[in-house]
């Protein structure tokens, strides 16, 4: 491997219509980082490959997936295209041996992330999976707070999320509105959410849920006609994490004054309360109190930030702190660190979700493994 990571994305465009996550989130992130260098931009279409190569300041440009994955220069890919893509772009990093970064959530479903799993350990690949949040300086901090044990054995969480409905889209998003298509609300933010939980207290034994879909209708922004959705955007679930602690979980897409997500986390010594307006973009902010106290916020150390500080805001910090933890894997040639994680780790968050799904569906709780 050469001195820097050398990094082909697929998914980042500069043209109108793009998925916007790509060129707004991995291309600043990779700039910022003197690890890593952004080499190449892989597009569906020769013309804009070109145009976002340049703009972005790679050097080489493919409209064929296959092509880019084969090139020697190359040392990872990432995949930042919508989720029923995923699996087809990583597979096809797989067969050409090179690690893959794929944003979350990994698979449409359950089973195409553990099929993408399996195949990347049997391949020895490292791999990094697009769960951010685990990467948010007031995360990470959160976790050493609760795990030195700052506030206790934990008795309960409670953790809210509510996003902001968007009901009117065009042909770049209202694609979300189809439940099988695996981008919703449920795994989308409340799945980094989640995630976020699980990463500072550890996993749950099982969990019951409700899951549905109270918007049901979105317009389509150009054409104004009305588009049937069946996505879950709301969730209510009670379960018990491992450590035998309860928590309450929400998440809801609603019409106004979303007010994002809110995670307080109740110890035996005191209580820690974690906010953000979207967690996996960030920034978070921490307040913890012992005992009694007053509830005040407290900063990360100066330690938890490993992007550049005058990076600009955005969601590029949150994934500039992955790809920073992920470097060490890809030197080692192993992944599945607490530091980064990995396809397995995205696997065991799909089967969360999905035992959320079942709980629903078949009317108990659901005991995970």
């Amino acid at each position: 491997m050469a001195d820097k990571i050398r990094v082909g994305i697929v998914g980042a465009t500069v043209t109108p219509g793009g998925s916007g996550w790509g060129a707004n989130a991995h291309v600043p992130a990779l700039q910022a980082l003197s690890g890593y260098e952004l080499k190449a931009v892989c597009t569906a279409h020769e013309e804009t490959a070109k145009a976002s190569a340049e703009a972005f300041g790679a050097e080489l440009a493919f409209h064929d997936m296959h092509e880019m994955v084969a090139h020697p220069d190359i040392d990872l890919i990432a995949v930042v295209v919508r989720v029923p893509l995923h699996q087809q772009l990583v597979m096809a990093a797989i067969e050409a041996n090179k690690p893959v970064c794929c944003e979350w959530p990994l698979g449409a479903h359950l089973a195409e992330a553990t099929e993408m799993a399996n195949r990347a350990k049997a391949a020895g690949l490292p791999t990094l999976v697009g769960l951010q949040a685990q990467s948010d300086p007031a995360v990470m901090y959160a976790r050493d707070l609760v795990a030195n044990g700052e506030i206790g054995d934990i008795v309960t969480v409670n953790l809210r999320v509510m996003v902001g409905a968007i009901t009117e889209r065009g042909d770049g998003r209202i694609w979300q509105g189809v439940r099988a298509n695996g981008a919703n609300p449920m795994t989308i933010p409340g799945g980094h959410s989640i995630d976020a939980l699980c990463y500072i207290l550890g996993e749950f034994a099982e969990v019951g849920a409700r899951v549905t879909t109270r918007i049901e209708v979105w317009k389509h922004a150009v054409t104004g006609e009305d588009f049937p959705v069946d996505a879950p955007d709301t969730v209510t679930a009670a379960g018990v994490l491992k450590s035998g602690a309860e928590v309450s979980y929400q998440v809801a897409s609603v019409p106004y004054n979303a007010s994002g997500t809110s995670m307080e986390i109740y110890g035996r010594k005191g209580t820690l309360v974690l906010t953000s307006k979207s967690v996996n973009i960030g920034p978070s902010q921490l307040h913890l109190a012992i005992g009694s106290e007053k509830m005040a916020e407290i900063a990360p150390p100066d330690s938890y930030l490993l992007i550049p500080a005058d990076m600009a805001a955005g969601p590029g910090r949150n994934v500039g702190q992955a790809y920073a933890r992920f470097a060490d894997a890809m030197k080692s040639g192993q992944s599945g660190t607490a530091d980064a994680p990995d396809f397995n780790g995205a696997v065991v968050r799909h089967a969360l979700i999905d035992a959320m799904e079942r709980s629903h569906r078949e009317g108990k709780v659901i005991k995970l493994a």
